[in-house]
């Protein structure tokens, strides 16, 4: 399944919805609605009760419904792929006259889980590693193929699809970096290595957005980076869940910027497997439904070892196999305080 988190307007407020998307991709299915609606067509008891326990509204309780979740929610889409006519389905109300189906155009996606429970972001990709300390005239040194490490990112300042990504006043080199994003699907501690897998729920692109003069002068001093990431953190434009990605370690991967190729590579080229990084993590402890974990930029995946810099008014794509794309503009600090100032634009449109 690709999941999302959608917000819709109504006439007493936004609210953010949990949804998979159709095979068609142009519509949205509300999967805790849809599952409501579903239990009431055949005859059970509270529905809605059963919905909110089985197939929440929010992105983080889905997940940590673990399994059982997942199964309801595929069960529910091969229903509706296999018996509604999209035409038609669109007409159909929930048990209160909710709307089960939204159009893609209607609707305002978010980064797919906005409040995921931590961000780690490892350095998985030894060509960006050895740029980088050839940058500073040094050599990676032994014990980054010793350790898979990584450091802990802000993940309260997660940007979704076609958000704009506001230029910190701070920095005058800004950077963009292509990576994958695992989200982890359940609690674990002490996990071996060849059972991590089971741990993933899914995948989603990241762009780690750097303040790169800024983040140099932080490491200098052997702590973060802080400041020169924590401002934005791009993740989106949805989540696939693992099942749909039966091999993470051969998909290409692309970075555009206002719709020229900059950096090509493919996650296979990591040093460190994802069942490594989770063993790691979880050495001595916790790891939770909905952290997310980040690859590290792959090769020549950002334009600190292109030697290229991203200015204010460029759109930065990413797009890696199976995992579609995601797009954020960059605007000024000023643009984005008159921004926040303005009513949101978007109007709230049915499907139909």
């Amino acid at each position: 399944m690709k999941l999302v988190t959608f917000e819709i307007a109504t006439p007493v407020g936004r609210f953010q919805r949990l949804g998979a998307l159709m095979p068609e991709m142009e519509y949205i299915l509300d999967l805790n609605a849809a599952y409501a609606w579903w239990l009431n067509t055949q005859g059970k008891s509270f529905p809605q009760r059963l919905a909110n326990a089985l197939a929440p509204s929010s992105m983080r309780e889905f997940i940590e419904g673990g399994e059982q979740s997942l199964d309801e929610a595929r069960k529910l889409m091969a229903f509706v792929s296999g018996e509604w006519n999209l035409q038609e389905a669109v007409r159909f109300k929930g048990e209160n006259g909710e709307n089960l189906l939204f159009h893609r155009s209607g609707v305002k996606l978010l980064t797919p889980l906005p409040n995921p429970n931590s961000l780690r972001d490892f350095l998985a990709f030894e060509q960006h590693t050895k740029k980088g300390y050839e940058r500073r005239g040094q050599q990676i040194p032994e014990q980054w193929y010793r350790l898979p490490v990584y450091y802990k990112g802000n993940h309260r300042s997660l940007v979704g699809p076609d958000e704009p990504v506001v230029w910190p006043r701070y920095t005058e080199k800004l950077d963009y970096e292509l990576e994958l994003a695992c989200i982890i699907g359940k609690r674990g501690r002490d996990v071996a290595e060849a059972d991590a897998g089971n741990y993933i729920f899914g995948f989603a692109i990241m762009n780690d957005f750097s303040a790169r003069d800024i983040q140099m002068e932080e490491m200098i001093c052997r702590l973060g980076p802080a400041k020169g990431k924590d401002f934005a953190t791009g993740v989106g434009p949805y989540i696939v869940t693992r099942d749909e990605i039966p091999n993470p370690r051969n998909l290409k991967m692309l970075a555009r910027i206002n719709g020229e190729v900059w950096s090509d590579g493919n996650s296979g080229t990591s040093h460190w497997t994802w069942e490594q990084m989770i063993a790691h993590v979880s050495n001595e402890e916790d790891i939770y439904p909905s952290d997310i974990l980040g690859s590290g930029t792959v090769g020549n995946g950002c334009g600190y070892e292109l030697d290229r810099w991203i200015q204010v008014g460029d759109t930065v794509e990413l797009e890696i196999d199976g995992l579609g794309k995601l797009r954020n503009p960059i605007i000024s600090h000023e643009q984005g305080a008159r921004t926040m100032k303005e009513p949101e634009g978007k109007k709230y449109v049915p499907a139909s």
